[in-house]
């Protein structure tokens, strides 16, 4: 299985935590809010419409609003293939955190 970026690792993250409230500004918002990071919109939509065509995200048009003129939120599901992709990427992580010598490892605990 092939890796993600930490990029689309953490949106594919957001987009689970928000759930049925995942759209472009939600995910960009709570991404920000997480890493302390500002994006641009292109930082999170290139991303976003990567983790589309891998297959690894759904959209769907959301209800029609008032506040965006009549047009409907594009909202984002994680796919069976997303989830499968992020347990990867967590088995990966635990791994290379678990291979680190103990000195190394010593340091590296937080403050």
């Amino acid at each position: 299985m092939a890796l993600i970026t930490r990029t689309e690792e953490m949106l594919l993250l957001v987009v689970c935590k928000l759930q049925d409230d995942a759209f472009g500004l939600s995910i960009r918002e709570k991404a920000e809010d997480i890493t302390g990071k500002r994006y641009s919109v292109g930082g999170i939509y290139v991303p976003l419409d990567r983790l589309v065509r891998k297959g690894y995200l759904t959209t769907e048009d959301g209800k029609p609003t008032q506040e965006r003129m009549g047009r409907p939120r594009r909202l984002y599901k994680i796919t069976p293939e997303g989830l499968a992709m992020l347990r990867e990427a967590r088995r990966v992580h635990e791994a290379m955190w678990a291979a680190l010598p103990d000195l190394v490892a010593q340091q590296l605990r937080p403050a």
